[in-house]
């Protein structure tokens, strides 16, 4: 129906390229122009439109979206609303700060996932942990991740997250705050599918709070989940150790025992008067407890 013509897209007789508009030329069609914007997301029979009230969509993920303006997603949304996620592919988190501000919807956490590849595999050193993601600043905002169709086929090591260690990181992402994800194929991976229930029954029912660091180092990262009135929240601790690590932390739990709900550990230590406990972490592994059910 929107039987486009080279005045849709850039270079026409009105506009050149924008700045900020770098999709392919050959593909890149022109969203200052209002019959592109009728087409797309205004008229009651646009495509936005088509999909949300034909099709039953309620949720978007807009592709490249460093090929055109933020304001494009802002003008859709308003339209449709729904959910929405935009794959800014870049690694600093300030460039999709000023990208979520912009667009008023979600992103990718590619910043997060960058710092997850130099902790586990690049780097070998938990200290990365602790770099600047879009999480840290906009949880609300960051849709977290270990893998996707593009890191999975990518030939540079640096851009994906080796198999051995994607449990550590999809536990990262499980137990933080921010919109995590999983990639299908990790789920339908049998090596990996039983841990990944796990983590979502954690996530799902623990993982609430405000997150706070209580240690980290080359080789342990401990995280404390502070969950609320009714939620006791939880506690990360993961190691790339290559033997059982002990450590004692501060616990918001007095006199209680505890429990590895990951089911890597048997250990069930018991907090103190003060909340005070010593946890433990598998080698090259991690743990997260909660107080005993």
């Amino acid at each position: 129906m929107f039987n486009r013509t080279y005045e849709d897209f850039y270079p026409n007789s009105v506009n050149n390229y924008y700045d900020n508009s770098l999709f392919y030329p050959e593909t890149n069609l022109d969203h200052h122009r209002e019959r592109v914007q009728n087409w797309l997301w205004k008229k009651e029979n646009s495509v936005a439109k088509y999909y949300k009230n034909e099709m039953g969509f309620d949720g978007w993920r807009f592709d490249y979206v460093k090929g055109f303006e933020p304001w494009v997603i802002k003008e859709w949304m308003d339209e449709v609303g729904g959910f929405a996620v935009g794959e800014n592919y870049d690694g600093n988190a300030d460039v999709l700060v000023k990208w979520v501000e912009e667009a008023g919807v979600s992103a990718f956490d590619f910043a997060a996932f960058y710092k997850m590849e130099e902790a586990f595999d690049r780097f070998d050193d938990l200290n990365y942990l602790d770099g600047k993601m879009l999480r840290k600043s906009h949880p609300g905002q960051a849709v977290t991740f270990v893998a996707n169709h593009d890191t999975e086929k990518d030939e540079n090591e640096d851009n994906r997250i080796a198999s051995a260690n994607k449990m550590k990181a999809y536990a990262y992402i499980l137990t933080h705050d921010g919109y995590p994800t999983i990639f299908y194929s990790d789920y339908e991976n049998d090596a990996f599918q039983r841990k990944l229930k796990r983590l979502i029954e954690i996530h799902n029912s623990l993982a609430t709070g405000e997150v706070e660091v209580l240690h980290v180092d080359e080789d342990e990262y401990i995280m404390k989940r502070k969950g609320n009135a009714e939620n006791p929240g939880l506690i990360l601790y993961i190691s790339t150790s290559g033997t059982t690590k002990r450590r004692q932390v501060q616990t918001n739990w007095n006199n209680v025992t505890l429990n590895d709900y990951s089911g890597n550990t048997t250990y069930n230590p018991t907090s103190n008067e003060n909340g005070m406990v010593k946890l433990e972490a598998p080698a090259n592994g991690f743990s997260i407890w909660s107080i005993t059910k």
